[in-house]
């Protein structure tokens, strides 16, 4: 037999004592792992006096000697910094500003850094200074300088970057936390073949002989080069939007490009690589990178979509974002999906 009791009213004070001893009991769920709290992403603390706005000029040991290349810190999260890498090779970190758009108000930190011989780096004239290793020694200074490690490094190269960022992680590895290659095959001589097998032949015929006429003679600098190759190659493959409507960021850095080194490691044609790069390729060490890495690529670029895709298989932890709308600089011509694939990949 049960006892029976007679309940008693419960006073409304002791109710609500109940429901807020009850709700301290509730286990409270934790903020992300990747939040950060506005006015600590937004604070100065680690800028040296006087405040620089995150500005930091790093000092670069070459075998040339010493010189300073230019970083900026776009806000503060302990656990995800994004390094930039720009193309080119020698364009400027400027056509990277679309990311001030989309990275702050998820709490990501991003820098900016021009590479040694680019805008507002120092710009030495010895040419034996333009080749890949150096550059990732370049590269290793500053993340020493910035104190990048690998609980929270995230290197993004874009085009001639993503060689570079490559290159890096296949040396230095140990100190990254995830790795993105933008718009940039493992291979320039698959590069090449795609260019002339692929890219050439999407050309009007008569505008493709054009273009051969003048580079068999060496005539790059003709300004009929570039009017052939802008309405019929860039606003196609490179940003797809009309030249009249390209942003301010992505003007700056057309102006700024240093042809020297451009020329030296690229070569001067803009179908396929001649330079220093001509023949790099790493597309069978891909599984040695057994960090994550994200390949971002984009169905009208100047690089294969489907190689790049294949790319993202040969990593052990790989990924893949298409952007279907995109050209070479689809974090402009294609927002909606590099940017929400990239921001996953980073808050993972």
């Amino acid at each position: 037999m049960f006892k029976s009791f007679a309940l008693q009213p419960i006073s409304s004070l002791a109710f609500l004592l109940l429901i807020v001893a009850l709700s301290a009991c509730q286990p409270q769920s934790a903020p992300p792992a990747d939040h950060v709290h506005l006015e600590d992403y937004f604070s100065s603390t680690t800028d040296p006096n006087p405040k620089s706005g995150g500005v930091r000029l790093i000092p670069i040991k070459t075998p040339k000697g010493e010189f300073k290349v230019w970083t900026k810190r776009f806000g503060n999260n302990p656990k995800i910094k994004v390094l930039l890498l720009h193309g080119g090779p020698a364009c400027t970190h400027e056509y990277f500003e679309s990311f001030e758009s989309f990275m702050p108000q998820e709490g990501i930190e991003f820098i900016y850094y021009d590479q040694l011989g680019s805008a507002y780096s120092d710009q030495p004239t010895d040419t034996s200074l333009w080749n890949l290793p150096r550059f990732v020694e370049e590269v290793e200074q500053v993340r020493q300088a910035l104190g990048l490690n690998k609980d929270n490094f995230y290197l993004l190269g874009h085009s001639w970057g993503g060689i570079l960022a490559m290159q890096y992680a296949l040396k230095y590895q140990q100190n990254l936390k995830g790795l993105i290659v933008s718009n940039m095959m493992a291979s320039c001589p698959k590069y090449g073949a795609y260019a002339d097998n692929v890219l050439s032949k999407q050309l009007d015929p008569k505008v493709l002989k054009e273009v051969e006429d003048l580079e068999a003679k060496g005539q790059y600098t003709n300004p009929r080069y570039m009017e052939l190759l802008i309405p019929n190659f860039y606003e196609q493959h490179i940003i797809r939007m009309p030249s009249a409507e390209w942003p301010d960021a992505v003007n700056r850095t057309f102006a700024k490009i240093n042809s020297t080194i451009y020329v030296s490691m690229q070569g001067p044609s803009e179908f396929g690589i001649s330079g220093k790069l001509e023949k790099w390729d790493v597309s069978a060490e891909l599984p040695k990178i057994k960090t994550p890495t994200l390949v971002i690529g984009a169905s009208h670029d100047t690089m294969d979509p489907e190689y790049m895709k294949w790319m993202s298989t040969q990593f052990p932890k790989g990924q893949f974002v298409l952007c279907p709308n995109g050209g070479h600089m689809s974090m402009w011509d294609d927002q909606e999906h590099y940017f929400p694939g990239l921001i996953s990949f980073l808050k993972q």
